[in-house]
C-alpha cells in the first residue's frame, strides 16, 4: 500500500507541476497573439533587443507546438515510467544487505543461542537475503537437504518481488516511441491534406504538419532513451542482488554444517 501511495504521489507532483507550467505558457502565448501587432520596424527592434530564450522555455514552446493530443500521452508515459523507476530504485537500494556482517551475526548467534537466536537476528534484518535465511533456519531441524530446498524455493519468490514493476517500465519504453511515430504519421497526413486543399506544395503549406510530425517523434524517442537507461540500471541492480542472494545462501548452508546445526 505504501509503495502504491508513493508512486501516486510522485506521478501527481510531476504531472501537475509540468501541466501548470505548460498551461501558463499557453495562456501567455494566447494573450500575446491577441494583442495588436506593432509596426514592422518596432517588431524588428524588439526582437533584436529581446534576450535569448532559455532551454526550459524552448522546451515548453516545442511541447505546445507539437500539439496536445500527441504530446500529452508521451508526457504521461514519461511521468509514469519515471515514477515506477524511481520507486523501484529506492526499493532495490533498501533491499541491499551487508551479507558478510549478517552471516557473522548469524554464526555468533548459533554459537551462543542456537537456531532460535539466529532466527531472531534474521527476522530483525530487512532485505530479501535475511528473509531467505529465515526460511532456511526454520528448516534446519529437518536436515541440510530441506534447508537447501527451502532456500532455493524462497529465493525464487524474492526474485519475483525484486522484478515487480519492470514490466511497466518496459511497456512505457515501447509505448513512448510508438506514440511519437503515431504523431508523425498524423502530421504527415495533415501536411498532405493541406497540400491538397491549397493546391500548392510551398513550405508555408506543409510546415505545420511537418512540425507536428518531427516534434512528436523527437519527444517519443527522448522518453524511450531516458526510460531505457533506467531500465538497464534496474536490471543490473536486480542481477547483483540475485547473485548476492545465491552466494549468501551457500555461505549459510556452510555455517549450518560447520556448527553441526543441520546434517
Amino acid at each position: 500500500m505504501k509503495r502504491k501511495l508513493s508512486i501516486l504521489a510522485i506521478v501527481g507532483i510531476l504531472f501537475f507541476s509540468f501541466s501548470n507550467q505548460v498551461i501558463a505558457q499557453g495562456d501567455t502565448t494566447q494573450t500575446a497573439t491577441e494583442e495588436v501587432a506593432a509596426p514592422a520596424e518596432e517588431a524588428a527592434v524588439e526582437e533584436a533587443a529581446a534576450p535569448e530564450q532559455s532551454f526550459h522555455q524552448q522546451l515548453k514552446d516545442k511541447f505546445i507546438e507539437g500539439g496536445a493530443p500527441f504530446m500529452w500521452p508521451i508526457l504521461i508515459c514519461l511521468i509514469l515510467g519515471l515514477a515506477v523507476s524511481i520507486e523501484r530504485i529506492i526499493t532495490l537500494n533498501l533491499a541491499t544487505t551487508n551479507t558478510n556482517k549478517l552471516l557473522g551475526q548469524i554464526e555468533d548467534a548459533l554459537k551462543s543461542g542456537g537456531v532460535e537466536a539466529a532466527k531472531e537476528v534474521t527476522k530483525n534484518t530487512k532485505g530479501p537475503v535475511a528473509s531467505i535465511f529465515t526460511q532456511g533456519l526454520m528448516r534446519a531441524s529437518e536436515g541440510i537437504d530441506m534447508v537447501e530446498k527451502s532456500v532455493v524455493s524462497y529465493g525464487g519468490v524474492e526474485m519475483g518481488k525484486l522484478e515487480r514493476g519492470l514490466i511497466w517500465v518496459s511497456l512505457f519504453i515501447s509505448l513512448g516511441p510508438m506514440l511519437g511515430f503515431f504523431g508523425t504519421v498524423i502530421g504527415m497526413v495533415q501536411a498532405f491534406d493541406d497540400i491538397q486543399a491549397a493546391g500548392d506544395i510551398s513550405p508555408q503549406v506543409v510546415a505545420g504538419g511537418m512540425k507536428v510530425a518531427l516534434i512528436t517523434t523527437v519527444g517519443g524517442l527522448i522518453v524511450g532513451m531516458i526510460l531505457q537507461i533506467l531500465y538497464n540500471y534496474l536490471v543490473s541492480k536486480i542481477d547483483s542482488l540475485v547473485n548476492n542472494m545465491e552466494d549468501a545462501s551457500i555461505s549459510l548452508i556452510d555455517i549450518l554444517v560447520k556448527n553441526k546445526i543441520a546434517k
